[in-house]
């Protein structure tokens, strides 16, 4: 009988793009891949480092595991892996730990599925993780994530990304668009970008650092590949962002009108001390370019409350800023401690009260901006991608510019486009809709 393997996959997109690489490997050497609340022979966890509640969740998976199958073999790779591989093994059920570079062959590694008294930690010095290694998600949903860059270069102190994946390298732009076309070949409607500083892409394409290609090279080479209905840029430095780019997704063939743009915080003391790359000004004119040539674009913004020297009057700053920012939702982090990175050694500790309160506020500011945001687009035409599951009754779908819209469940809806008109704002915050035509493939 073939061994089963199962997933659960931590963090950001880029994550998750990897971890159905990986299975896509494990299914090749005869394994068949089943969900994390089946019975497996092995599960495979991919974990996140970013927040220290991502870390956290990485014990509750584990016992969900050992729950379903005691027996099982339990393996840790990704970013948390390759920080604290000693604390990750050290957890009760955990048999193996792969860092950056070695969870790529993770098939090599677990040939006998058979528990130790001790888990193994295989784990590479991250200067070493200076290849690439290229990953789409597929199969998954109705839209795919493609990976086309991985670490960074940036040092900014708060953040221990740099850490878990190196340096900044980029894939060869020819695979990139080989890996796109393969995406839409298999009826995969949406693609979205990802990796760890996706502007930076094109540093480390042929293994040095100087850029072959820009992100502007990358994204009007991808509008010209055949069969791809909609690209989505993902979360993309202020900085990296070239008005050239955002003029140029104005007017092209896939790319939506939808940005997510760090921007961490609002007061330029604070971006200072995090070593960002910007200042609130350059934010600012990013996203009036964007509106102005876009104006029902959506932007989404990361922001960081409770950074070392935070005061009352710095968070204001930062409140101020975004309330009078035209953008349209907001992620919010509250800010956490990290090893190993400046931040953590800093004075002027924000207090854990402070910090929470200070989130709930910018959430609160985010259901507001949404809301604006959503009211803006009412009895407008938009494009709607249709999700495929089925949520206690209803479907969900995505415009273009990343309008949330919901309807009744009609599994025929599935991973289609159609045009609608957007009529309102039901309880949930969601928009209703009308149906105006079905957009055929050409």
């Amino acid at each position: 009988m073939k061994k089963k393997v199962a997933f659960y996959t931590l963090g950001c997109k880029l994550n998750f793009s990897e971890t159905s690489t990986i299975a896509r490997g494990f299914v090749e050497e005869g394994f068949e891949r089943v969900d994390f609340s089946e019975n497996a022979d092995l599960y495979v966890i991919n974990t996140c480092s970013v927040t220290e509640n991502a870390d956290k969740r990485f014990k509750t998976i584990v016992k969900q595991a050992q729950k379903v199958n005691p027996d099982a073999f339990v393996a840790a790779i990704g970013c948390y892996a390759q920080l604290k591989p000693e604390q990750l093994v050290a957890i009760d059920g955990v048999d193996l730990v792969l860092g950056a570079t070695e969870k790529f062959k993770i098939t090599d590694y677990v040939n006998d599925l058979t528990k130790n008294d001790y888990g193994e930690v295989h784990s590479c010095e991250i200067v070493d993780a200076d290849f690439y290694v290229d990953s789409y998600a597929i199969g998954d949903r109705t839209r795919a994530f493609l990976k086309v860059q991985d670490g960074c270069d940036y040092k900014c102190t708060y953040c221990t990304i740099p850490l878990a994946r190196g340096i900044s390298r980029s894939d060869m732009l020819d695979n990139v668009l080989k890996n796109a076309a393969e995406i839409s070949a298999q009826g995969i409607k949406e693609i979205v970008l990802t990796g760890v500083n996706i502007g930076d892409y094109g540093k480390g394409e042929f293994g040095n650092k100087k850029h072959e290609h820009t992100f502007l090279d990358l994204v009007k080479a991808l509008d010209n590949v055949a069969g791809i209905h909609r690209l989505r840029i993902s979360s993309i430095e202020p900085n990296l962002l070239k008005n050239e780019t955002i003029d140029f997704v104005a007017q092209s063939n896939s790319f939506v009108p939808h940005f997510h743009i760090p921007l961490q915080s609002g007061s330029d003391t604070i971006l200072k001390l995090m070593r960002r790359r910007y200042m609130g000004d350059l934010y600012v004119d990013r996203v009036k370019r964007i509106k102005r040539v876009m104006p029902h674009a959506c932007i989404g913004v990361d922001v960081i409350v409770g950074f070392p020297g935070e005061t009352d009057e710095y968070f204001l700053e930062t409140y101020h800023f975004l309330n009078e920012l035209d953008i349209s939702y907001l992620h919010v982090f509250t800010y956490s401690e990290r090893d190993d990175t400046p931040a953590a050694t800093m004075n002027n500790v924000v207090p854990k009260n402070v910090r929470n309160k200070r989130s709930k506020m910018l959430r609160g500011l985010s259901v507001k901006k949404r809301r604006v945001f959503y009211e803006s687009q009412l009895k407008m035409s938009r494009t709607v991608l249709f999700e495929g599951e089925n949520k206690e009754g209803y479907i969900h779908g995505f415009t273009e510019n990343y309008v949330k819209v919901k309807a009744p469940w009609n599994p025929e809806l599935v991973n289609t486009l159609h045009e609608v008109e957007l009529t309102e704002i039901d309880v949930d915050g969601l928009m209703r809709f009308e149906f105006v035509k079905e957009i055929f493939e050409v």
